[in-house]
């Protein structure tokens, strides 16, 4: 019986490693080049879209769809570093993603 419990806690911590990992191998690792970190993006999501509803639709459009008139990036940023190629991520692995990225930053139950 031990073992069991064992295995699935093994198995169960391997899937959460794997989910993290998405957010670290498909953003942060292209993010750590550029001279704004995705926590200022975070913010800068978070005030134009107020809500987490809003804000990971947001960022599931422009990922999946990135055009300039859509991008918080300001034009020097733009013009330096380019548009961030269109997400290579299904949908199911770009949710996960954008949850992993809105947990890190959120303010939401944070602040007292």
């Amino acid at each position: 019986m031990g073992r069991i419990i064992v295995t699935i806690l093994l198995i169960t911590t391997a899937l959460w490693a794997s989910d993290v990992n998405i957010y670290e191998r498909n953003c942060v690792e292209c993010h750590k080049n550029l001279p704004v970190s995705l926590e200022k993006f975070f913010f800068d999501y978070l005030l134009k879209y107020s809500s987490e509803r809003r804000v990971k639709q947001a960022l599931r459009n422009y990922l999946k769809h990135p055009r300039k008139k859509a991008s918080l990036a300001t034009n020097e940023l733009v013009e330096q570093y380019g548009l961030m190629p269109k997400t290579t991520l299904d949908d199911e692995d770009l949710r996960k993603a954008i949850d992993i990225y809105w947990e890190k930053y959120k303010v939401f139950g944070k602040i007292e």
